[in-house]
């Protein structure tokens, strides 16, 4: 009878070891041809360019016409803001307020009232600044990002004098003393007619004010008219 003789250790551990290299090679060839085959895809498949939508500065009119087919959709009015700092910090504020409306709107005292409701609407909205002043000056220590172009050129640094600033300050001191200015609602976002600016169509569009529009957050927009500019 034949007998049986044991493989040698050393032997087996070699079969073993050409059988895992041997499975090893397999899943990197498998890899290798996965690979390879998906980069032929994106060679050789069909491809779609995504660019973004083509952006071209409008002119006066063009703008003027886009914006105007924007509805007004009137919401409630804002709730008295009533300051409730010492009187150092009502004199800032209102100081804050009355340089604001007079370097966005001038003279114009309905302009100068929405601009000031716009600021007190922004110090009760979360992602702005607590403060008028905070609000009013939002971003003007950096390059770009302010919120209100007189802050970014410095201008309120060559501050005019004449006796629109008594009238300003009386319409601030007004405000902050609860009046509210109804046409522009709760709005926290302006700009003049003759621009259309990026973030137009993600918000409500609520009044005018003289060649300024007035928008509020929240809610659902009203389809808009489709613009050349963005």
């Amino acid at each position: 009878m034949a007998q049986h003789r044991p493989v040698p250790r050393k032997r087996s551990r070699q079969r073993r070891q050409r059988r895992r290299d041997a499975t090893l090679r397999r899943w990197w060839l498998l890899l290798g041809i996965a690979t390879l085959a998906v980069i032929a895809i994106a060679l050789l498949g069909p491809r779609t360019t995504l660019s973004p939508d083509p952006v071209r500065p409008l002119s006066m009119a063009q703008a003027r016409a886009s914006n105007a087919a924007v509805p007004i959709v009137r919401r409630r009015a804002a709730a008295p803001y009533r300051f409730r700092g010492g009187p150092a910090a009502r004199a800032q504020a209102a100081d804050c307020l009355a340089t604001a409306a007079l370097y966005e709107v001038g003279n114009d005292s309905r302009g100068q009232r929405a601009v000031m409701q716009v600021v007190l609407n922004r110090v009760r909205r979360p992602g702005f600044p607590k403060t008028v002043c905070g609000v009013v000056y939002q971003g003007a220590a950096r390059v770009t990002g302010c919120q209100f172009s007189f802050t970014c050129d410095r201008s309120f640094a060559r501050r005019p004098q004449h006796s629109g600033w008594a009238s300003a300050r009386r319409r601030a001191r007004r405000a902050l003393s609860g009046g509210v200015f109804a046409d522009v609602g709760r709005a926290t976002h302006y700009h003049a007619d003759w621009v259309v600016p990026y973030w137009r169509d993600s918000l409500v569009k609520v009044g005018r004010v003289g060649p300024h529009l007035f928008y509020e957050r929240g809610g659902r927009p009203p389809a808009r008219p489709s613009s050349l500019s963005r």
